[in-house]
């Protein structure tokens, strides 16, 4: 993995097949790592809030989750990068995983979601061996570590914990949990539960590919989206024209 500097922040420049081939070993190994899936306005948060700057830059792997990010990589010579998405990751560990003893914890969305994504991932994939899955109650960033959670998991020995907490509460939350969890991976994917558990639709695959994934998004959540996208989309390439 070669890494960019993208307005101060390392993005990692990869192949997708090379970054689940990556996570794959990872969670075979006893080292503990966390990984942050990282679109625009993740690399933008990294840049405001410093609980955000600190978890993004400890992290072992920081993915382009979108296309303006991979575009960035490309233009600074590293050609071959791809987007490595949450969502897209999660379900190829999950196939690559699939009748293998590797035991996965879901930890976040809203009540429900983390049921009907377990049961959608056993559907598609078969034999995936899930260990445990909860929505926590919701707690403001940079809440302290709570010891239950901590004995919550620990106990159900996962060797990856994906975390949908949305960024960059996620981010901080695996930085933070980071020390006292004995899984070797923590994954942040974000939006992944909401998509594929069916809560919410993904947009098309040519609109993901084009780097308009954000506009589908602002159409189906405008009130809650509107200042991520619309403000942070514009000041990511604001401070990009300026630094050139």
């Amino acid at each position: 993995m070669r890494k960019v500097d993208i307005l101060s922040v390392d993005v990692h420049a990869q192949r997708f097949d090379d970054a689940v081939e990556q996570l794959f070993a990872w969670s075979q190994q006893p080292q503990k790592r966390y990984v942050c899936t990282c679109p625009v306005y993740t690399l933008m948060m990294a840049n405001e809030m410093p609980l955000a700057r600190r978890a993004i830059l400890n992290a072992d792997m920081v993915t382009a989750d979108g296309m303006p990010l991979v575009w960035v990589q490309r233009r600074y010579g590293e050609t071959y990068a791809e987007r490595c998405s949450g969502p897209n990751l999660m379900r190829a560990l999950y196939q690559k995983t699939a009748g293998t003893p590797v035991r996965h914890y879901l930890w976040g969305g809203q009540v429900g979601v983390p049921e009907s994504l377990a049961h959608n991932l056993e559907q598609r994939y078969g034999d995936v061996n899930i260990v445990g899955k909860h929505s926590p109650p919701f707690e403001p960033v940079g809440t302290p570590p709570n010891p239950d959670y901590i004995d919550m998991i620990n106990a159900a020995e996962p060797d990856i914990v994906w975390v949908g907490l949305g960024s960059p509460k996620q981010d901080i939350w695996m930085h933070d949990y980071r020390p006292h969890l004995n899984a070797p991976l923590l994954i942040g994917v974000g939006a992944a539960f909401d998509f594929i558990s069916g809560r919410k639709t993904q947009a098309p695959q040519w609109m993901q590919e084009s780097g308009l994934e954000w506009s589908y998004r602002l159409f189906q959540e405008p009130r809650r989206l509107a200042v991520r996208y619309l403000k942070y989309n514009t000041l990511f390439v604001w401070r990009l024209l300026s630094e050139d």
